[in-house]
């Protein structure tokens, strides 16, 4: 018996707000992605800004999904420490790095100019 199409986004809403919940490094990056969500609105990036802002949110809240599997995963199957758990482990939380420092990178860029047209009139 298939399951209803309701039950894909259902589970996967679960998955989301478990990783929140256990996550401490999930509730930093929601967090940050609201900063820089109200930031853009404040600031009125412009569209391409916002996809842009919108792709480093993406990977990051995902790669942050995927390591979290990774762990619960390796967690499971191996619950004693193995050299390759932690490989596979530090590997996932490479990956999260490595978005990160993209999503600030395409942060700086975005909100530097019209941060510091935003701190001039706040100044002057």
């Amino acid at each position: 018996m298939k399951r209803p199409w309701s039950d894909t986004f259902r589970v996967a809403i679960a998955g989301i707000v478990y990783a929140i919940r256990t996550q401490r490094n999930m509730r930093v990056h929601v967090a940050m992605s609201g900063i820089a969500l109200i930031l853009g609105g404040i600031l009125q990036i412009s569209t391409s800004d916002w996809l842009w802002l919108g792709l480093a949110i993406t990977i990051v809240i995902s790669a942050e999904l995927m390591n979290t599997a990774v762990e619960s995963v390796v967690d499971l199957v191996m619950p004693k420490l193995h050299p390759l758990a932690k490989v596979a482990k530090d590997t996932a939380a490479g990956a999260v790095l490595v978005t990160a420092v993209f999503a600030v990178i395409v942060g700086c860029v975005i909100f530097y100019e019209p941060g510091i047209k935003l701190l001039h009139r706040l100044l002057y």
